[in-house]
């Protein structure tokens, strides 16, 4: 139970850190891999992934749009 606690609390602490990015940058559009950068996070596959479906979700939510294929930036 703790472990799955903690794996959301790390995926919120995630989530934020992203939004604060594009907060910080509202103009400027990211790829998956340039962000990762930005946060200094691991670019491996698996990382990569797991991001594109948290910004798939910040689409659907209003919260970013996409100019287009992989490319993110905040709604605005």
């Amino acid at each position: 139970m703790e472990r799955c606690g903690l794996r959301a609390a790390q995926s919120a602490t995630v989530y934020q850190r992203i939004v604060t990015a594009f907060n910080e940058y509202p103009g400027k559009v990211f790829r998956v891999r340039d962000l990762y950068e930005h946060l200094g996070l691991p670019t491996d596959e698996p990382s990569i992934n797991v991001t594109r479906s948290r910004l798939g979700r910040l689409v659907r939510q209003g919260l970013l749009e996409q100019p287009g294929h992989g490319q993110y930036q905040k709604r605005t």
